[in-house]
């Protein structure tokens, strides 16, 4: 599917997030010299097409008190990914959960999930309980914790900014 020149401009107003007001979709639907219900309409398709795979929000979870943060790699059998990652990706605990390829001879893991916490602690005892829910006891895997956080945000499809201000949006203005 090829987008069109409006969708294109669409994408690129939402990639750094919706404004901030009580009717986002009619601010955007300004901005973009047409109306909330074709922005609404548009978006659902662009869902629809698998374009967009899903809007959601980026939750800055230090701000929240969440430092205990790991990354868990494991090393899944190819032919057991799919399973594994559909029952780590229906924990309640797992934010993330994706599969990339092994970068072997030193990375041999293929399936990553993101588990967040307050404590270690707290984080490594829901992890034993994941292991031992789905029997994964013989699965090698890594625990990551995070030491630093970077800036959070959202996939970025155009090099064009877009800003909100003032609950005002603004595509394309100046970073």
């Amino acid at each position: 599917m090829v987008l069109s020149e409006t969708d294109r401009k669409l994408v690129t107003a939402i990639q750094d997030g919706l404004p901030l007001v009580a009717r986002p979709y009619a601010a955007l639907a300004e901005t973009l010299d047409t109306t909330e219900a074709v922005v609404m309409e548009r978006l659902r398709r662009l869902q629809d097409d698998g374009m967009i795979k899903r809007m959601g929000v980026v939750v800055k979870h230090r701000a929240l008190g969440y430092h205990a943060n790991a990354m868990v790699v494991w090393n899944i059998p190819d032919a057991d990914i799919d399973r594994a990652g559909a029952l780590l990706a229906e924990e309640e605990c797992v934010t993330l959960c994706y599969q990339r390829p092994r970068r072997l001879p030193d990375w041999p893991y293929n399936l990553f999930c993101m588990i967040h916490g307050r404590e270690r602690e707290a984080v490594l005892r829901r992890l034993a309980r994941i292991i031992d829910a789905h029997h994964l006891d013989d699965i090698p895997h890594a625990v990551l914790f995070s030491l630093r956080s970077f800036k959070q945000r959202g996939a970025r499809y155009s090099r064009q900014p877009a800003r909100i201000t003032h609950g005002q949006y603004r595509p394309g203005a100046g970073e």
